[in-house]
């Protein structure tokens, strides 16, 4: 038997950053040693008070209203209010089974095509691809740290014609780990209020901020046209709960109305004991504020770290400003790389991968040409509970301590560098 196959999603691939993941752990498995810089999952344990709420709540066994739990709406309603000044009552917030299913329901729903910077997180665009929608990648530049500008997104607007547009803007950013300044989402913000575009406002990373300013979103700036997303995921450290929250203003009421049919016909609700362990994520947050503060300024190191060591082997790459990403490139390497028959960023990361044992992904898998060299790094393959038990803090780390806490990190450096020399 031959099945046939909607032609939307035929020649859909796997996601890449979970190929990736799932090629390293089966190379791993099979004796090999990776220094894995693909995957990006927060390496802490979950707060001791989130896993004790869902041990607490797991005899719940009952179905929970589509939109969610009606006290963890009410928590994320106020935690969104005090931590980001962002006013969404109760009635706003939807819950589901990881932000990235929030994201692929409500660009489902809506009509138009898809404009998403350039590079952007990998599954925006296979999602637009299911639902036959046109992607816009607008690529950005390495000299503004791969932000998207407002005169950037006008002149892609303007190329589109009088169609919907929709916007998906991540911040701060996988997979460069740029963050944007009031002033950037301002500009921005005018641009999507003159062609009336429907933003999805990917601010899953929202507390891993290394600026030392307020997280800030184009909610702010755009608040009729702005829709939040966010989730357990990359600041609880909770990926494996999934469980994603959306914010939709009052304004796009059509569209809260259409969410909530899709979820009934499709994933009903998410798991009762998660929900319940998410409320105290987000009701009790005070009490683990200082937990979730230590891992970021973890990563802020480790991130530093490996920004530093692609400065010294020569590659360009943006110093990142959050989440746990960085995006060097090899250009200054593009013709020793030619003279080994690389030229492409798939080639590249294959012949790191068989050669040095050093996983990353290609720029084309976030939009970015074929024939671009620049790559994805990670810096999160490291043991979060034994870092977070042992750190000195930052200033008190030197090279024997970078061995001891982040070895992987420092040996996938170090294989790197010595992949480079050999080009030579």
């Amino acid at each position: 038997m031959i099945p046939s196959i909607n032609p939307l999603v035929l020649n859909l691939k796997e996601s890449a950053t979970l190929s990736i993941n799932m090629m390293v752990k089966r190379l791993r498995k099979e004796g090999k040693d990776v220094c894995h810089f693909g995957f990006g999952q927060a390496p802490f344990p979950v707060a001791g008070i989130i896993q004790e709420a869902l041990r607490a709540n797991a005899h719940h066994n009952t179905y929970l209203p589509t939109e969610g739990l009606p006290e963890l709406r009410e928590a994320v309603s106020h935690f969104y209010r005090k931590e980001f000044d962002l006013d969404f009552n109760p009635d706003d917030v939807f819950i589901g089974p990881g932000s990235k299913e929030l994201i692929f329901q409500t660009s489902y729903l809506l009509e138009g095509s898809l404009l998403v910077p350039a590079p952007s997180w990998v599954s925006y665009g296979p999602q637009a691809t299911i639902r036959g929608k046109r992607l816009y990648p607008i690529e950005t530049s390495r000299d503004n740290a791969y932000k998207l500008t407002a005169i950037d997104l006008d002149r892609a607007c303007h190329h589109m014609g009088q169609q919907q547009k929709m916007l998906i803007l991540n911040n701060p950013n996988n997979p460069t780990g740029a963050v944007y300044r009031e002033d950037e989402l301002e500009e921005i913000a005018q641009i999507c209020r003159a062609y009336k575009m429907i933003v999805i406002s990917d601010e899953i990373y929202a507390m891993i901020d290394f600026t030392g300013r307020k997280h800030a979103s184009l909610a702010n700036h755009y608040p009729e046209g702005t829709i939040v997303s966010g989730g357990l995921s990359k600041s609880f450290a909770a990926g494996g709960y999934r469980l994603g929250v959306m914010l939709i203003p009052e304004e796009l009421m059509s569209i809260k109305c259409a969410l909530r049919s899709v979820i009934s016909e499709t994933f009903s609700a998410v798991s009762s004991p998660i929900q319940y362990a998410a409320v105290a994520a987000y009701s009790r947050f005070d009490e683990i504020r200082d937990e979730i503060q230590l891992n970021t300024d973890i990563c802020r190191y480790a991130s530093g770290y490996l920004h530093r060591r692609f400065l010294e082997m020569g590659l360009n790459c943006p110093e990142p400003a959050g989440a746990f990403y960085l995006f060097p490139d090899f250009e200054n390497y593009a013709e020793k790389l030619r003279q080994k028959g690389i030229l492409t960023g798939i080639k590249l990361t294959e012949d790191l991968l068989s050669s040095k044992g050093v996983a990353f992904l290609p720029g084309s898998d976030f939009y970015f040409p074929a024939t671009n060299l620049g790559v994805r790094v990670a810096a999160v393959d490291f043991d979060g509970a034994a870092v977070r038990d042992a750190w000195p803090g930052a200033d008190n780390m030197d090279e024997a301590l970078n061995r001891r806490l982040f070895p992987r990190l420092v040996e996938g450096c170090d294989r790197l560098s010595d992949y480079l020399e050999a080009l030579d």
